[in-house]
């Protein structure tokens, strides 16, 4: 059985083929300096079962791990920052919340074999949810979701504020791709550049983030 194929018609239908690890890291390794980063977003617009993103994980938590792990606080949050800055779209449903389930098993993994029963279940709870809402069954093409009321993809970035404290800004992905090709401007420069900065449509309160499950608990 090839490991890359799930089925020969998911290959016809969809150009269905799997990363193999070596490739990934590989890949990785020539951007690794934002791999490690613990804030760096990364979106993989055909994400599959992951591959992409849980090395991204494993390389963020290790670093998090590295500097954080004496106070088990700060290694929960940097953690969370390091799983809210994934993003993943894929249109086959199966894929996706096999992407949802490994990056989870991963996050817990390394969570577990530092802290054992001290581990907190809101801590896994803020883990799931924003794995829920940043892995998307959608179609990278079409910038919509995927079912019965297909809706444009929007994403939120999660960004750190005043310690334990977690702000919410929500954006269209239509709008940031549609934009930033009209005005041939890079979303992100490292060179002082001009770039295109997308408006929210949707800013939220900050929350402390291990209560994200239960402040956005209606989207659950």
């Amino acid at each position: 059985m090839n490991p890359l194929i799930k089925t020969t018609q998911r290959v016809a239908d969809y150009g269905e083929v799997l990363t193999p690890p070596h490739i990934v890291k590989a890949m990785l390794d020539l951007v690794a300096q934002e791999a490690d980063r613990i804030d760096s977003r990364f979106l993989e617009p055909a994400c599959g079962t992951g591959n992409f993103l849980i090395e991204v994980l494993q390389r963020k938590l290790r670093v998090v791990e590295k500097r954080y792990r004496r106070s088990q606080l700060d290694y929960e949050r940097y953690a969370v920052v390091a799983v809210s800055s994934l993003y993943g779209i894929d249109i086959l449903e199966d894929n996706a919340e096999e992407c949802r389930q490994c990056l989870y098993e991963t996050f817990d993994a390394a969570y577990t074999a530092l802290y054992g029963d001290k581990t907190k279940t809101a801590c896994r709870e803020s883990v799931r949810y924003l794995l829920k809402r940043n892995i998307v069954h959608g179609d990278a093409l079409s910038l919509q979701t995927v079912g019965e009321n297909p809706q444009p993809i929007v994403f939120g970035e999660w960004s750190l504020v005043n310690g334990s404290l977690l702000k919410r800004r929500d954006f269209a992905f239509h709008e940031m791709v549609q934009q930033a090709s009209m005005r041939e401007l890079p979303l992100f420069s490292d060179l002082g550049e001009e770039v295109f900065i997308p408006e929210p449509v949707k800013e939220y309160p900050p929350v402390h983030f291990l209560e994200l499950a239960h402040a956005f608990a209606d989207e659950l």
